[in-house]
C-alpha cells in the first residue's frame, strides 16, 4: 500500500504542470485538425446541425468553430482566435487555426526537450515579429485606383468556397461595392455601409450590386396606393397610424348608435389629421416602422393615404432603421408633431419591382447632402443553405478588399510566403546562439504546415511539393507557391493566386500570442 502523502505536498508534486500544458496541446490541437480539411480551394466542406435543427454548410473556419460544442476551455481560445482575425482581416480564419495547432506541436517537441515554456512563448512572438517584417519585405505595393489587383485577390479568396465557379462575377461585385464608399484617402472601410440583402430564387448570377437602397418589404397596395414615385420625399416614421390603444384591456359599452357613429367620426377626424399633417410636409414616401402594441397603419388610413397619392411601405425592422436613416439622409421622426420638411430624405425614384418571383422596393438617385454613401447587394440563391454560405462568402471578399484599404500590399497566396518565411528564418536561426536557436528553428518548421495542408487537400504529394518548393525558394523564386489548378507548383503571383499582406501578418501574430497564452498556464483550478 502507498504512503499516505501529507496534503501540502501537492507542491513537490513537478509532474502536474507538465501533464496540464500536455493535456492543453492536445485538447487545442484536436480542434486545428477538425478543421484542417477544409483549407484551400480544394478544402472540404462541413455540414453543422445546430441545435435547434438548423443546417448550415460552410467553409469559413470562423463560422464552423463558433458553431462547434467545444468545452474545453483552451479549445475554445482556438475559437476565439479565429473571431480576432474574422474581426481584424476578415479572411485566413481557417490558416489562423491551423498555424495555431502547429506552433503547438512545435512547442510540444521543445517542451520534451526541456526548455523552459516561456522561453518558448517569447522566442515565438521574437520569430513573429521576425516572420511580419519579412512578409511586409515580400509585399508589392497597389493602389485602390488599380482595379484589376483588387479583383484578383478577391477572387483568391472566393476560390476556396462553394460559389467559386462564380467567382469572376462576384469578385467586382465585391470590388466595386467597397470602392463606391471608400476613397483613396480613407484608412478604414465600414462594412455595415454595405448591405447584403438575400431573397431566395434565381440563381447566384443574379446577384446584383444597387447603387442606392433595397427594401425586402413591399408597398402597401390594398388601398390602391402608388408603387412607383419619382422625386421621392422620404419620410421614416416610427410612430403609428392607427387608432391609439389604452395600454390596459378595456371594454366600452355603447349603447346609444349616435355614440358609435360619435366614435367613429373621432377615429377618422384623428387619421385624416395626421394624415394631412404628413401631405403638408410635402412627403410622398412613407417608411413605417414595425409596431407590435398596436398596427402600424390600419385600413382607414391607408385609405386616406393613398387618396393623397403617398406610397407606403411598413414593417420597417429596428435593426435597419440606423442604415436607412445614414443612407437616405433622413431623421426618423417619433411624432406626428416633429413630421416637417428638414426631416425627410430625397430620392430620384422609389419604384416597386418584380425580381425572380419575389417584390422589392428600390430607392435610386439619393441626393442629399447628409446621406453616406451605402450600397446593397441583392443575393440571389437557389435555396438558404447556398444563400447563406454566398453571403458569408461575399463577406470575406469584401473583408480581403478592406484589408488592402488598411494596408495597401498584396503578397503571393498558395503557400509561397510561408515557406520563404520558413527559409529566412531558418537561416536567421544558425547565427543565434543558446536555446533560442532550436526554438526559431521548430517555428520555422510549423509555418511550413499551411503548404502541406494545402497540398494534401488538394491530393498531392505534400513531401515532393514542399520540399520541390524548398528548393526553388534557395534559388530564389520568392513567389512560388502551389497552384491547385496546374497541381504542381508556379509562381503563384504569375498565376494570380495574390492575397491581403494584414491577413498573414495577423494570422501569424495571433497565433503566436495564443501559443503564448496556452504555455503559460500550468494549472487548471475550478472555482466553486
Amino acid at each position: 500500500m502507498a504512503p499516505k502523502v501529507p496534503s501540502n505536498a501537492t507542491f513537490k508534486n513537478k509532474e502536474k504542470p507538465q501533464e496540464v500544458r500536455k493535456a492543453n496541446i492536445i485538447a487545442a490541437r484536436a480542434v486545428a485538425d477538425a478543421i484542417r480539411t477544409s483549407l484551400g480551394p480544394k478544402g472540404m466542406d462541413k455540414m453543422i446541425k445546430t441545435s435547434r435543427g438548423e443546417i448550415i454548410i460552410s467553409n469559413d473556419g470562423h463560422t464552423i468553430l463558433k458553431q462547434m460544442a467545444i468545452l474545453h476551455p483552451v479549445a475554445k481560445m482556438l475559437v476565439e482566435v479565429s473571431a480576432a482575425q474574422d474581426s481584424e482581416a476578415g479572411d485566413g480564419t481557417t490558416s489562423v487555426v491551423i498555424l495555431t495547432g502547429a506552433l503547438l506541436g512545435a512547442a510540444d517537441r521543445l517542451l520534451n526537450m526541456g526548455i523552459h515554456p516561456t522561453i518558448i512563448a517569447e522566442s515565438f512572438q521574437r520569430a513573429a515579429r521576425r516572420s511580419v517584417e519579412i512578409l511586409l519585405e515580400m509585399s508589392h505595393r497597389i493602389s485602390l485606383s488599380d482595379r484589376e489587383d483588387l479583383i484578383r485577390a478577391a477572387s483568391t479568396s472566393l476560390s476556396s468556397k462553394i460559389v467559386s465557379q462564380y467567382s469572376s462575377f462576384l469578385a467586382p461585385l465585391a470590388v466595386d461595392s467597397v470602392l463606391s464608399i471608400a476613397d483613396e484617402e480613407s484608412k478604414n472601410v465600414d462594412l455595415n455601409d454595405i448591405r447584403l440583402i438575400k431573397k431566395v430564387g434565381g440563381t447566384i448570377d443574379d446577384t446584383e450590386m444597387i447603387d442606392g437602397v433595397v427594401l425586402t418589404q413591399t408597398a402597401i397596395k390594398s388601398a390602391g396606393g402608388p408603387t412607383r414615385k419619382e422625386k421621392a420625399k422620404i419620410g421614416l416614421i416610427q410612430f403609428q397610424i392607427s387608432p391609439p390603444k389604452p395600454d390596459t384591456e378595456n371594454n366600452i359599452v355603447v349603447s346609444d348608435y349616435r355614440q358609435m357613429d360619435k366614435i367613429l367620426k373621432e377615429e377618422r377626424a384623428y387619421l385624416l389629421n395626421i394624415c394631412k399633417k404628413i401631405k403638408k410636409s410635402k412627403c410622398n414616401v412613407l417608411l413605417i416602422q414595425k409596431s407590435i402594441l398596436r398596427d402600424a397603419v390600419n385600413d382607414l388610413a391607408l385609405h386616406f393615404l393613398s387618396k393623397l397619392n403617398i406610397m407606403v411601405v411598413k414593417d420597417i425592422e429596428r435593426e435597419e432603421v440606423e442604415f436607412l436613416s445614414k443612407s437616405l439622409g433622413c431623421k426618423p421622426i417619433s411624432d406626428i408633431e416633429l413630421f416637417t420638411e428638414d426631416r425627410l430624405g430625397s430620392a430620384d425614384l422609389v419604384e416597386e419591382i418584380d425580381s425572380d418571383g419575389s417584390k422589392i422596393v428600390k430607392l435610386t438617385g439619393i441626393k442629399n447632402n447628409t446621406a453616406k454613401p451605402t450600397v446593397s447587394v441583392v443575393i440571389r440563391g437557389a435555396n438558404s443553405m447556398i444563400l447563406d454560405e454566398t453571403e458569408r462568402s461575399l463577406h470575406d471578399a469584401l473583408c480581403v478588399i478592406r484589408c488592402l484599404v488598411k494596408e495597401r500590399g498584396l503578397i503571393a497566396g498558395g503557400g509561397a510566403p510561408e515557406i520563404e518565411v520558413s527559409r529566412r528564418l531558418i537561416r536567421e536561426s544558425r547565427s543565434i546562439e543558446g536555446v533560442e536557436a532550436f526554438v526559431w528553428k521548430e517555428f520555422a518548421d510549423a509555418l511550413e504546415v499551411i503548404p502541406t495542408t494545402l497540398a494534401e487537400n488538394a491530393g498531392l504529394n505534400s513531401i515532393k511539393v514542399v520540399t520541390e518548393l524548398r528548393s526553388k525558394h534557395e534559388s530564389g523564386g520568392v513567389n512560388d507557391g502551389i497552384s491547385v489548378r496546374r497541381s504542381g507548383t508556379t509562381n503563384t503571383y504569375d498565376e494570380h493566386i495574390l492575397q491581403p499582406v494584414l491577413v498573414s501578418t495577423s494570422a501569424i501574430t495571433l497565433a503566436s500570442e495564443c501559443v503564448k497564452s496556452i504555455l503559460r498556464i500550468d494549472d487548471i483550478t475550478f472555482s466553486r
